[in-house]
């Protein structure tokens, strides 16, 4: 069996390394041509485990990051290609009533960047809105720029 681990290096030292996703890629048949079952999983995303088999893999005849893209692959689309490219989450920018406050509402992010946002901000203030039932819904609009710039 073949573990990949995804680690997150800040400022590139180990000091302060995360695992930020695991896959594990285990033949299943053996001979010229090798079946493997596929498993990959995010740390900041436990339930959405992905999976798949790349079947009929001509074995020894390329890199193992070969293999590894192909599991990959199928993983996340089902078939040994890459999926479309995802694209930046189009996210509705709301402004509120009084004072004109530029938020958004969380349950408007696609997943899986809602996850990540959420546990971007969970230590960040939230813009209290009025017309909006659940105040922890919101987010300002800053935060959300902040975190697709990459920042903190």
């Amino acid at each position: 069996m073949l573990r990949i681990t995804v680690e997150l290096l800040p400022g590139g030292s180990t000091a302060g390394r995360r695992v930020l996703a695991v896959g594990e890629i285990g033949r299943i048949r053996s001979g010229a041509s090798a079946d493997y079952e596929v498993s990959f999983e995010e740390t900041l995303l436990p339930d959405a485990v992905m999976s798949g088999e790349v079947l009929d893999y001509p074995h020894w005849s390329a890199s193992i990051w070969d293999l590894v893209a192909r599991a990959l692959c199928v993983a996340l689309s089902g078939e040994e290609r890459l999926p479309m490219r995802p694209t930046v989450p189009n996210v509705p920018i709301h402004r509120s009533e009084a004072g004109g406050v530029a938020y958004l509402r969380l349950r408007e992010i696609p997943e899986p960047a809602r996850t990540f946002f959420i546990n971007h901000i969970r230590y960040e203030t939230r813009p209290i809105v009025s017309d909006v039932p659940d105040p922890l819904d919101c987010a300002h609009l800053a935060e959300w720029e902040s975190f697709l710039n990459g920042g903190r």
